[in-house]
């Protein structure tokens, strides 16, 4: 389903935003479940750990998107995003039910945002880190950021060669 953009300025980053769920998981394609779940230093994520917390910055994401649009100057809070890792069991995960998640998600978000005027991307929220940010900015950091850990899976896929 096609859907036209209220804010036709900001369709080529919804756009880029949305296709982040197919990048992922070609990302990931073709890694061996027991090599999902390594970590190739200490310090660093496995595959599998970077995979959750993509899905766990895309839904609060999601929800600082949400807030911004609808509330007026919503507080954003910042999470722990190593605790989430080392305290949510992100090495059980079932790897295919992650990426439907995070494709489920970035479509839900792609399609609302579609809705939405182009002044929308102008309100703020204050986010307890970065401080005031407008809902385009935080439409590009989580478009960046997907591209930030493709780095990271590329390198561990070259360590692991696979």
């Amino acid at each position: 389903m096609t859907t036209l953009c209220a804010a036709p300025e900001f369709e080529s980053q919804i756009s880029l935003y949305a296709a982040g769920s197919t990048i992922l998981r070609k990302a990931v394609d073709g890694v061996a479940q027991q090599k999902l779940n390594i970590r190739i230093a200490p310090g660093t994520w496995s595959i599998q750990e970077i995979v959750v917390h993509m899905i766990d910055s895309d839904l609060a994401a999601t929800h600082r998107m949400r807030r911004i649009a609808a509330e007026e100057m919503p507080l954003l809070v910042s999470y722990d995003e190593d605790a989430f890792i080392a305290r949510l069991a992100a090495e059980n995960t079932d790897i295919a039910e992650a990426l439907d998640l995070f494709d489920a998600n970035r479509t839900f978000t792609a399609r609302w945002l579609r809705t939405l005027e182009s002044s929308a991307f102008s309100r703020s929220g204050i986010h307890t880190q970065r401080g005031k940010v407008t809902l385009g900015e935080v439409l590009a950091i989580y478009t960046h950021h997907l591209e930030h850990h493709l780095v990271f899976i590329e390198g561990k896929r070259k360590a692991l060669a696979v």
